[in-house]
């Protein structure tokens, strides 16, 4: 098993996590203004996106263009990693690749702890074929997330440079839902947060930079 086959079930199960669920657990963070120059590429990519539909275009053209704004946010004080292998525990299935990482490290030339902020932009394998619109479905990416979140704890403490939280995100593109894991304490915020929202987008993910959310 590697992190794709997780689901939040056996993710909990596996690694004994105590999960509580919170509407609008992120809903009271400022939003942070987008620059002109994402406003304008999320106005041109969106559309062309969901057009094509497939978890590849949402990812490249929406996901990505979110992840690079807040590193020029936070003035490159951290760093971003895309689609990289992220082996931590083969014993306990942590193993594979993550969709988007960031580090508060801002060695962008090497991952370095502290890991703080997991984004799963795809879904399961085994989901691969079925329609669009349950590709969308934000829970079927839950189970990776929550995997990788473990996998950051353990990477962290390795490293001697252990956080008090790690934060995760699955996101269709168009919809975001956010996660936080404390110890064993995983909280999941049952609300969704659209990407027309892109400001309060940008908000939670900064907080979560800040070990504030």
């Amino acid at each position: 098993m590697a992190y794709s086959n997780f689901t939040l079930g056996t993710a909990r199960e596996a690694f004994q996590l105590e999960e509580t669920d919170t509407a609008g657990l992120f809903s009271h963070i400022e939003p942070v203004t987008p620059s002109e120059l994402l406003t304008a590429v999320l106005a041109r990519n969106i559309p062309l996106a969901t057009a094509i539909g497939t978890e590849k275009a949402k990812s490249e053209m929406i996901v990505a263009d979110v992840l690079v704004e807040l590193r020029e946010q936070l003035e490159h004080r951290i760093s971003l990693f895309s689609g990289i292998d992220f082996n931590v525990d083969a014993d306990d299935d942590l193993t594979g690749v993550c969709d988007f990482l960031i580090s508060l490290s801002p060695v962008q030339f090497n991952l370095e702890a502290p890991i703080i902020v997991l984004v799963e932009a795809g879904f399961n394998s085994k989901f691969q074929l079925a329609s669009c619109a349950e590709r969308d479905n934000l829970e079927i990416g839950l189970g990776q997330c929550v995997a990788e979140m473990v996998a950051a704890q353990r990477f962290n403490a390795q490293a001697g440079n252990d956080i008090p939280r790690i934060y995760g995100a699955t996101t269709s593109g168009t919809e975001w839902r956010f996660l936080k894991l404390e110890g064993q304490k995983l909280h999941i915020d049952m609300s969704v947060y659209q990407i027309e929202r892109c400001d309060k987008v940008l908000g939670i993910l900064a907080s979560m930079v800040k070990q504030q959310a």
